[in-house]
């Protein structure tokens, strides 16, 4: 290998320190070096040398929503098809590999990228790259091994049908989500897997397991000197190719909707919600402090306070924002009786409209945010944290300063963003709701 085949990109060769004397949160994250391949690869090291462990991730922008129409599934299927074997050898001569080492090689998928991490020991890195790189670059997803596993998802799919909230959850982003590519689940339908060939995941992989789709995020007892000699010649081979634009609109329009789901349960699972917004929206930070205060904030919430400790309604209720690349959704998710499912669906819609029509108090937005500062240094305390961090810093594009831009966003918040913003995205009167239980004991259905 040449030096010049493994050269950085000096003109986007950058060294970032993640920290600041005044800044709690920035001086918990250590230094971060950020550098490019000259195949478009983007690679991001954390030292951190405290324990003899490396933890490396590769994200692959070729999540679920990168599915064919019909092929549902599929980066889920060419994920964990990737540790199945590879042109240099058998899924178990891998597996015995990572048994000696003690290390593991995990590939996982999402709406939106395709992640496959190693944790391995320092003195066994250079057999653990090895395998990680084998397995990313040359993967041949062996027939027998992808109709097992084709099998095995086609099994969990039928068998979450028997979780409440699974059924829920599905539902929901069906319904909010409509003809978006957001809509399916990441594992695919009992109808799409089924149809699913190897061919398709061959074509798959080819088409987005590129470089220059991919980032590489490296945390643990490693120098750049160690990463520069033993990982980049590793992934300088891969060749760059031409990647497919997403066409995802990042405009939604919402109509409100009921789904009602009959099933013998003794409670309801109720999800209540509608379309959120993507990660890049710069309405995000003030968003989550809003949800904070309403459903996000554990017992110091709106939703908890009412919903449980007040009516006794709910063990437990909360509220989230999924913001994906493209598009985002807004949800509160709780279980409850059948007999309850009416009123609590009421106090939820009411809630909501609270935050829309009153500012809510300098009491609960200095809670809301000295929590979420407080708390930010926790997304990163671990190797494995951080790498996943790191990934999503770079994946969606929140730059190298964002721990240390994080905390002054949440402190801007005022009150009268927090009631801007609950106007714009919340919609109680448009809202998806979903219910799972008993519906005639929920008054949802007529008595026989």
């Amino acid at each position: 290998m040449t030096r010049k085949s493994i050269r950085l990109m000096s003109s986007v060769f950058l060294i970032f320190a993640f920290w600041s004397g005044s800044n709690n949160s920035a001086a918990a994250m250590p230094p971060v070096s950020r550098m490019s391949l000259s195949n478009k690869m983007v690679l991001l090291l954390s030292e951190e040398h405290s324990l003899p462990f490396i933890t490396l991730q590769v994200v692959v922008d070729g999540g679920s929503r990168q599915d064919p129409k019909g092929k549902e599934g599929l980066a889920y299927l060419t994920a964990k098809g990737l540790l199945l074997g590879t042109s240099k050898q058998k899924v178990t001569s891998i597996n015995e590999a990572l048994d000696f080492m003690g290390a593991s090689l995990t590939a996982s998928a999402n709406k939106d990228y395709v992640s496959i991490s190693l944790r391995v020991l320092k003195k066994d890195l250079e057999n653990g790259l090895m395998l990680l790189a084998d397995t990313i670059l040359r993967p041949v997803f062996p027939e027998e091994e992808m109709q097992n596993e084709a099998n095995r998802v086609l099994g969990a799919i039928q068998s979450a049908e028997e979780d409440p909230g699974d059924v829920a959850e599905k539902a929901f982003y069906r319904t909010v989500f409509q003809d978006n590519p957001y809509r399916h689940p990441v594992e695919g339908t009992k109808e799409s897997v089924p149809g699913l060939v190897r061919e398709d995941v061959i074509r798959f992989y080819k088409t987005f397991y590129r470089p220059n789709n991919a980032i590489l995020a490296v945390v643990g007892d490693i120098s750049l000197e160690e990463v520069k000699a033993q990982i980049l010649p590793l992934f300088a081979e891969w060749p760059e190719g031409p990647i497919p634009k997403s066409d995802i609109s990042r405009d939604a329009t919402q109509k409100a909707g009921i789904i009602k789901i009959n099933r013998d349960l003794a409670q309801a699972n109720i999800i209540i919600g509608g379309i959120g917004v993507p990660r890049s929206n710069p309405d995000y930070y003030t968003l989550t402090v809003m949800n904070y205060i309403l459903g996000g904030g554990g017992f110091g919430s709106r939703l908890m306070e009412e919903i449980r400790a007040r009516r006794g309604l709910a063990y437990s209720v909360g509220s989230f924002f999924d913001p994906k690349k493209f598009q985002g959704a807004f949800q509160v998710v709780l279980q409850t009786k059948n007999a309850s499912a009416r009123e609590a669906i009421t106090l939820v819609l009411k809630q909501m409209e609270r935050i829309r029509k009153e500012p809510v108090s300098e009491e609960d937005l200095q809670r809301a945010k000295n929590y979420l500062i407080g708390s930010f240094p926790m997304r990163f305390d671990t190797q494995g944290k951080l790498v996943n961090f790191l990934s999503q810093v770079e994946y969606f594009g929140l730059g190298l300063d964002y721990p240390q831009q994080y905390p002054a966003l949440i402190k801007s918040v005022s009150r009268e963003d927090v009631l801007r913003v609950a106007q714009r995205y919340l919609h109680p009167e448009q809202s998806i709701q979903v219910i799972v239980g008993n519906l005639k004991e929920a008054g949802l259905i007529a008595p026989e």
